[in-house]
């Protein structure tokens, strides 16, 4: 007589086949996922990347800035730093720019509330009152879920990996961040630091890029 145990492995086998072949179809379908999110998500690595939108509200690609030096600040209208940061940003960019150097400022009202303006008030503000001829970019938000992703990049929000964000996001307006013709950030100053610190990074900047198109004639 034939041991009652045999049955239970004679129907194991065919069901063990069948629970390898649907593990095997699972674990291949993760890895498909996984390969595609590794190779098919972009990669960016530099804030010239990025799209953003004019005053106006139309798309603006940041390409048209790489291979210069750029000095990006939040802005504000109504800030008790407003003055003094206008002044010297368009000194900086009208010492330094526009071939290789150039202010790029996006309105930004999370900080005391002191940008309630439309973005092309904004632009047409500060035109009238301080004359300044760098591009002002549509208001945007920098802090939380909504910031925006080019300048979440700056303060190493975006990839977390390439700078200490906690160091560098900003607390107020007038922040500032110096980014190289590649497109990362090299140095970012606090709204009350004086022009006078920040021009010579600029300067040597610009003169490593000139000293560059020259080699490369």
């Amino acid at each position: 007589m034939e041991p009652l145990a045999a049955y239970p492995l004679k129907c194991s086998g065919p069901r063990a086949k069948v629970f390898a072949v649907l593990l095997s179809m699972v674990l291949c379908t993760v890895t498909l996922l996984l390969l595609q999110l590794k190779f098919l998500k972009p990669k960016i690595n530099s804030f010239y990347a990025f799209e953003v939108k004019d005053a106006k509200g139309r798309p603006v690609s940041l390409e048209k800035y790489k291979g210069k030096v750029s000095l990006v600040v939040n802005v504000a209208s109504d800030c008790q730093l407003t003055d003094r940061n206008y002044l010297a940003l368009k000194e900086l960019h009208k010492e330094f720019g526009p071939s290789h150097f150039s202010v790029l400022a996006f309105p930004c009202n999370q900080f005391g509330e002191s940008e309630p303006r439309p973005s092309k008030e904004v632009e047409s503000f500060a035109r009238k009152n301080y004359g300044v001829t760098f591009p002002i970019f549509h208001k945007i938000k920098i802090l939380g879920s909504e910031g925006e992703p080019a300048f979440r990049f700056l303060v190493g929000k975006y990839l977390p990996c390439l700078a200490d964000s906690s160091k560098k996001e900003p607390r107020w307006n007038f922040w500032k961040y110096l980014v190289n013709p590649e497109g990362q950030v090299v140095k970012f100053w606090r709204p009350e630091e004086p022009i006078e610190v920040i021009r010579p990074d600029i300067a040597a900047l610009v003169r490593q890029l000139i000293i560059r198109k020259k080699e490369d004639l």
